[in-house]
């Protein structure tokens, strides 16, 4: 198997968001310059009131990393070195894929509980990282070192938050999940 830092890294944005018919999400894989190769969406996921009390909790994660966010990363075509996330709850995602996964945050110096902070040059905000994957540190880093200095890791949300906004307008309903 290849060394995947070696190149420059297939980076996937990957976004939850409640819609009026539940949580919908959306994922954008980009190449190391920002530009798209490929996106996908959802259709809107709605817990019923059984699932709500059973999963407590843990619903969130289970939603957005599980059922939302495996199956859109499972789905694509293109394999990304790295997962950004503006959703924490999507840090779950990490130990269902084979990549480092890192959410985007904006408070540094309050962070979700199993989680740490580190910061890059790539991104404008904070980034968390799972606890549990802190070895994924270092990789973490080496991609994102590879990717071009332009990139900001806060900017794809915007685009992908402009492209499911002309979607709707033009009724393109989910594909994915």
């Amino acid at each position: 198997m290849s060394d995947r830092t070696a190149s420059p890294p297939t980076l996937g944005f990957l976004t939850v968001q409640q819609e009026p018919a539940g949580w919908a999400g959306y994922y954008l894989v980009t190449n190391a310059w920002g530009r798209p190769l490929e996106f996908r969406m959802s259709s809107a996921v709605q817990p019923n009131r059984v699932q709500t009390a059973l999963y407590g909790p843990t619903l969130l994660d289970y939603l957005h990393a599980e059922v939302i966010g495996k199956t859109l990363v499972e789905k694509t075509a293109l394999k990304p070195d790295l997962i950004v996330t503006d959703t924490p709850s999507v840090l779950a995602l990490r130990s269902r894929v084979e990549v480092p996964v890192v959410a985007l945050w904006p408070d540094a110096a309050v962070l979700p509980p199993e989680t740490r902070t580190l910061t890059h040059p790539r991104s404008s905000l904070a980034l968390l990282l799972p606890a549990a994957f802190a070895a994924d540190e270092p990789t973490l880093v080496a991609r994102l070192d590879a990717a071009d200095p332009s990139v900001d890791l806060a900017e794809p949300f915007a685009r992908i938050r402009e492209a499911v906004a002309e979607a709707r307008k033009l009724g393109v309903s989910g594909r994915v999940a």
